[in-house]
């Protein structure tokens, strides 16, 4: 999930992995799988920065869990 902001200022969280393609011209625009379209104040550049450090964490947590050790019977 990444935040960002509407044109109004009101925050708005989306799901990273719903995100289709990011368009630029005078707002940015985010394009979702269901059609649904998000004007934000966000540069694409700064979506894509913010969707990439997602990504990232989702990628790392597994190693960031603590281990379990299995105990033998």
């Amino acid at each position: 999930m990444i935040k960002v902001t509407r044109l109004d200022h009101s925050p708005i969280v989306v799901n990273a992995n719903m995100i289709v393609f990011v368009e630029q011209s005078h707002d940015t625009v985010i394009s979702l799988i269901n059609q649904d379209k998000l004007v934000v104040r966000e540069s694409a550049d700064d979506v894509v920065d913010r969707v990439i450090a997602f990504q990232r964490r989702v990628h790392e947590a597994p190693y960031l869990l603590p281990q379990v050790e299995k105990h033998e019977e």
